[in-house]
């Protein structure tokens, strides 16, 4: 069976992409398939495999009553959305380096001497990354897999909203995280819109591409 994405696939998942601000408060998904999404979201790419990403799922009244003082603008998305996924980035990634290789090697993915150097490598590596570098790759790599899962709920038959107005210096406390060390990169909130807003204007190719 060919599994590889189309190019009307590929339309029929970004044709979502407005700025949703109304979802249908009837529609939730179950715990299983936003565990679905989430994994699928979850086979993006990071640096050295570390996969920073965390993901609260604001789903319960309570929960929801907690965030919503904190996104003052995008009331109307918290209220009816089925979620709001919340992304942080784990600045102690690295933490999670011997069981991401370990792994590699018990399922066969690669030979033990191959983990040993790696992670050699790796460990040294992070030693002498500065606070600035090691916040800028967790960044980078937590807003890849955030693209993902929003590609991924649109193929599901959901539609999301990347926020970014929010209480940044408070989300992670006010859940119980650790603001030192998990960095609060967006929300994301996912359901059934039944205001599909505006479409949005993209800039012609040439005028953001240059060629050598």
């Amino acid at each position: 069976m060919n599994t590889a994405l189309t190019t009307n696939d590929f339309n029929q998942i970004v044709a979502g992409r407005h700025s949703i601000k109304k979802y249908d408060p009837t529609v939730k998904i179950s715990r299983d398939e936003m565990t679905e999404i989430l994994r699928k979201a979850t086979l993006a790419p990071s640096s050295v495999n570390m996969q920073p990403w965390r993901f609260l799922i604001i789903e319960s009244p309570k929960a929801k009553a907690i965030l919503a003082p904190l996104s003052r603008f995008n009331q109307r998305q918290v209220e009816t959305s089925s979620a709001v996924i919340a992304i942080f980035g784990d600045l102690n990634s690295i933490n999670n380096a011997e069981a991401i290789y370990g792994k590699a090697v018990e399922l066969g993915f690669m030979p033990m001497e191959v983990k040993e150097k790696q992670l050699a490598a790796i460990s040294k590596y992070y030693e002498q990354m500065t606070p600035e570098v090691n916040r800028e790759t967790v960044l980078i790599d937590s807003g890849l897999v955030s693209m993902q899962l929003m590609l991924v709920a649109r193929a599901h038959g959901y539609d999301t909203n990347a926020i970014g107005g929010y209480e940044k210096d408070k989300i992670a406390e006010a859940f119980g995280l650790d603001p030192e060390r998990y960095v609060p990169v967006m929300l994301i909130s996912i359901g059934k819109a039944v205001d599909n807003g505006y479409p949005s204007v993209r800039l012609p190719i040439d005028q953001v591409t240059t060629w050598k």
